[in-house]
């Protein structure tokens, strides 16, 4: 039987688009790798959470505060001489400057005087006081013994008169009526008289009250004399301004020569006691508590870092003790998440020849855990 002839002939290609290959799955090994990869990313970032995010509260609204305090004239006057420079540090005590005191030493020695002059009336008032306490009851009595005197006169001379006058006309003469009558009237003026010393000399007790009320008068002028005598001491005191506290002189805005008037601003001292006021949002309040620790980053210098605690927070908002508070009560109501701000003490960290300006930026992490 014939064999079939070979053929050498390529076998026949299939008409139409040829089919495409299935794609083989993935290696296995490379997605578990991926899955794991990313399953220990998911757990880092829970773990940094927990450890360092949750139960902590930071803002960047937050600056170093301190007080500053306002240095003002309290007379006005031209300086005499500046004894500090600008952010020059200063003890309690320290002079900062001084005005001339001429005029007030001027003041003072007119009040001086004033005083010595009103001081000598008193002393003299005070002894006529004196005077009239012991002088006035005693003229009293000798007015009402000279008026008992001139009384018994007085019935004398009218006794005598009157027998005169019954004696017989040829016993007696007109002369001796004369006289007796001359007498009589000269014994009743001085009854008169006495009666009126005895009324005069009765005024004592008013007249020791007039005395009494112009030692007073003398004395509420030497009380008012003193008070500006010692108002012009606390003016000569005055013109030499002393630092109240240690600080470092700041917004300095006054020269030697210049003229300064009462209450005019010349200086401010910002104190070394620095804090940190944090704006926290309202949200972020609900488990702040004083005494918490705070980490401080401050923006001047990256490498510095503050340890502290929450001493308090505020009670208000920011905006409600702003110049012009919200009126939420009119118009349209848009919801604003209000800040509070929080007083943040600075505990270590800070180096003792580092100064931290007010004003400086910062950003506290209060640990809430």
């Amino acid at each position: 039987m014939p064999s079939e002839p070979a053929s050498n002939a390529p076998p026949q290609q299939e008409s139409g688009a040829t089919a495409q290959a299935p794609r083989r799955p993935g290696n296995p090994r490379v997605i578990w790798i991926a899955a794991v990869a990313i399953l220990l990313l998911l757990l880092l970032a829970l773990l940094w959470y927990l450890l360092f995010k949750r139960g902590r509260e930071s803002t960047d609204d937050a600056f170093i505060d301190g007080r500053a305090v306002a240095v003002a004239a309290k007379i006005g006057g031209y300086v005499r001489e500046l004894a500090v420079n600008d952010n020059q540090r200063v003890g309690a005590g320290d002079l900062l400057l001084s005005i001339d005191p001429r005029d007030y030493r001027n003041a003072l020695d007119a009040a001086l005087g004033q005083e010595a002059q009103v001081s000598a009336q008193l002393d003299v008032a005070r002894l006529n006081l004196q005077v009239a306490r012991t002088a006035q009851p005693s003229d009293l009595i000798s007015a009402r013994a000279t008026l008992a005197a001139a009384r018994a006169n007085y019935v004398k001379a009218r006794a005598d008169l009157e027998r005169e006058r019954r004696v017989d006309a040829r016993a007696t003469t007109q002369s001796q009526i004369d006289a007796a009558n001359a007498q009589e009237r000269s014994a009743a003026m001085e009854v008169r008289d006495a009666r009126a010393r005895v009324n005069t000399a009765g005024l004592a007790p008013q007249n020791i009250a007039i005395a009494e009320s112009q030692m007073r008068a003398l004395q509420a002028q030497l009380a008012a004399a003193d008070a500006q005598a010692q108002q012009a001491q606390l003016n000569v005191s005055y013109t030499e301004l002393r630092a109240l506290q240690t600080g470092r002189v700041t917004r300095r805005n006054v020269e030697r020569g210049d003229f300064v008037q009462p209450g005019q601003t010349l200086l401010e001292l910002v104190t070394p006691e620095v804090w940190v006021t944090a704006n926290f949002k309202e949200n972020q309040l609900a488990h702040m508590r004083p005494g918490q620790p705070v980490s401080i980053r401050v923006d001047a210098y990256p490498k510095l870092r503050l340890r502290g605690h929450v001493d308090s927070v505020q009670m208000g908002s920011g905006s409600r003790f702003s110049a012009f508070p919200a009126e939420n009560a009119t118009g349209n109501f848009v919801k604003i998440v209000q800040r509070v701000p929080v007083k943040i003490l600075i505990d270590s960290g800070l180096p003792a020849d580092q100064a931290l300006p007010l004003g400086l930026s910062v950003e506290p992490t209060v640990d809430e855990r």
